[in-house]
């Protein structure tokens, strides 16, 4: 009831009754309370008011000009997402954007009417061992410790029955994944006849010809799905028996509208080839599978605008339905250098997923990057949803980020893009023609550059790789698993690059006893040099380069004495401004007299003789790997 009805109806029954509000009631009667509005003792704000605030915070900060028009302080604020959506510091109601309510079409709300309250979502952990005594008592401990659903990705047709010795295949479903997709899933079914579970298997066989063939670059033809897909629809009313993966686009860098126009694509094309079984029973029989990132709100607008845009288009195939979505939290983020910061990104994923509206939901492991995960690691990452659904009651409530003018706005406008990416995708041929041309790889390809350059650039700061290193960390070994098949689309990881310069730096020290290392020529006493030199300290680090600092000085002298003991040939000025243009010619002199062969400034500057200048928004890895360059002379 909006807020002005309340009050009248409120003030009417007060009125009717004959009571003040002061008044206290008589035993056994009952009146309404009074209306709740919010901050009613202030006026309310209007947007020209909020944007004049805007403004002057931000002329102060001198990030606008004094005579900037009306609003420049709000644009300055506006930031564009890899799909080109303009994500604003202010947003108001979307008119007319869809949404319903849960278990309804177009499901944006959710797939079914009471979602995942109050249990929650499917916790499902993924197995990625290929030793299957290993593989079965990690799935044994797994599902006697919170897990509901098992994701097999290392095992074997052959080790199937041993890996699920243990499992009660009627109540902890289990996912298939893996190259030989038809013989594992026959093999599942098999098992499943073997025990006589019968109509209460549950579980998804896996069978993705179009996601194998984005990973490999080959894969059987799309209708081979047919055959099984047909016999769980049969037998097998709890069981899936295709899963349209979109992760390969993920990882490859592409967007979310990429990503979800891909998933349309896939989806659709199994629909075709399913369309004898009718569209509610093909649809049943699919699972889609999504990336979840540390980026809360445009994972939840994600999810929201995928479950809408699969009820158009099965509604234009003849029946609207809902998605049953498995959000993964995305492998690219995760990194291999303090992989304990992984355990945030998972708990955020994990997050997003479970407000996003999730069916099930994967929070991998925080060694997952670096090769099989231990006991201890996948029990945090089990205890990580255990927290969100049994704590903190996140799944409590349904599509809690519903209504937000920020969340509503990014779905609609995360579907508009993701439609006409699908559409771009049909008239190209459809998902497998796209990634056998090329197109699919062209496309986030351009979208992976992007991101390419807001790593190098630190843009998109990675919390222990390119920002606060610490190149003391000892190293989490883990033992190495069989290399992932490639030759489809590439996997991207923003840390690679950063990693790599680390692994080189670490070899470096193994075999000389020392890192590569760059000069801090610090100039003037602490309080002058210490803002830039702690930026130029942290870039460094970020490439395994060790910073060896000159402490406070007052001579040009007193900075190439110390540099004579630094053990390299690269040197990095760090103060102010105004010490710049008294000491900064002089210093950069001395040090090449002194031998420095690249010499740098913290700072912007376009003073003679410097080799280029570290600041916000440089590009880190240019710099380090010319650093690299230059210590290997």
């Amino acid at each position: 009831m909006p807020e002005a009805e309340s009050s009248e109806v409120a003030s009417s029954e007060a009125a009717s009754s004959g009571a003040a509000s002061s008044e206290v009631p008589v035993s056994g009667e009952v009146t309404a309370p009074p209306a709740l509005s919010l901050a009613a003792e202030f006026p309310a704000a209007t947007e020209a008011e909020w944007t004049a605030l805007v403004d002057g915070v931000l002329r102060k900060a001198r990030r606008i000009g004094d005579d900037a028009p009306a609003g420049a302080g709000v644009e300055k604020l506006v930031r564009t997402s890899p799909d080109g959506i303009a994500v604003r510091p202010l947003y108001t109601a979307v008119p007319d954007a869809p949404v319903g309510v849960p278990g309804a079409a177009p499901f944006v709300r959710g797939g079914t009417a009471d979602g995942p309250v109050p249990d929650g979502w499917d916790v499902r952990q993924r197995h990625t061992d290929t030793d299957a005594d290993t593989a079965r008592a990690a799935v044994l401990a797994d599902l006697e410790n919170g897990v509901t659903s098992v994701w097999l990705t290392g095992t074997a047709p052959a080790d199937l029955p041993h890996v699920l010795g243990d499992v009660l295949l009627d109540l902890a479903p289990v996912v298939l994944d893996g190259p030989d997709q038809q013989a594992l899933a026959e093999a599942f079914l098999d098992l499943a006849a073997e025990r006589g579970t019968g109509d209460a298997l549950r579980g998804t066989l896996g069978l993705d010809p179009i996601g194998l063939r984005a990973r490999t670059g080959d894969g059987p033809p799309v209708d081979s799905v047919v055959a099984l897909a047909t016999r769980v629809a049969e037998q097998h009313p709890l069981v899936r028996a295709v899963v349209v993966d979109a992760l390969p686009v993920h990882t490859a860098g592409g967007s979310d509208a990429q990503e979800l126009g891909f998933a349309l694509a896939a989806g659709l094309e199994y629909l075709r080839v399913l369309a004898d079984l009718g569209i509610p029973t093909a649809s049943r029989l699919l699972e889609f599978r999504l990336a979840a990132t540390a980026e809360q709100f445009p994972t939840i607008a994600k999810l929201r605008a995928a479950r809408r845009l699969w009820s158009r288009v099965t509604e234009a195939c003849g029946d609207a339905q809902p998605m049953a979505q498995h959000a993964v939290a995305s492998p690219t983020m995760y990194t291999r250098r303090d992989p304990y910061v992984n355990l945030l990104r998972g708990t955020l994923a994990g997050f997003s997923a479970g407000v996003g509206g999730a069916d099930a939901v994967t929070v991998a492991p925080f060694d997952s990057a670096l090769g099989a995960s231990e006991p201890f690691s996948r029990r945090i990452a089990r205890n990580t949803q255990a927290l969100l659904v049994e704590e903190s009651h996140v799944a409590r409530v349904i599509d809690p980020a519903g209504g937000s003018f920020y969340v509503e706005s990014l779905t609609d406008e995360l579907a508009q893009a993701s439609w006409a990416f699908f559409q771009e995708i049909e008239a190209a041929g459809g998902a497998v023609a796209v990634l056998d041309s090329g197109w699919l790889a062209e496309r986030t390809g351009e979208v992976r550059a992007r991101r390419e350059r807001d790593a190098a650039t630190r843009k998109r700061p990675l919390t222990g790789v390119s920002e606060f290193p610490d190149l003391d960390e000892k190293p989490v070994e883990r033992r190495p698993l069989p290399e992932a098949p490639t030759g489809g689309l590439p996997v991207y990881r923003p840390a690679g690059v950063y990693e790599a310069f680390r692994d080189r730096s670490d070899a470096r020290l193994a075999e000389s006893g020392s890192r590569p290392r760059a000069f801090l020529a610090t100039l003037g006493p602490l309080a002058a040099y210490t803002a830039r030199a702690g930026f130029a300290r942290n870039l460094l680090q970020a490439g395994g380069i060790e910073p060896v600092e000159a402490g406070p000085t007052e001579t040009a002298s007193d900075v190439t004495t110390a540099f004579a003991d630094a053990g390299t040939t690269v040197a990095v000025l760090c103060s102010t401004d105004d010490v710049y243009a008294e000491r900064a010619a002089e210093t950069v002199s001395a040090l090449r007299e002194a031998g420095a062969t690249h010499v740098l400034l913290a700072g912007r500057s376009d003073l003679d003789g410097l080799d280029g200048t570290l600041y916000a928004g440089c590009d880190a890895v240019t710099v380090i790997d010319t650093i690299y360059q230059e210590a290997g002379r």
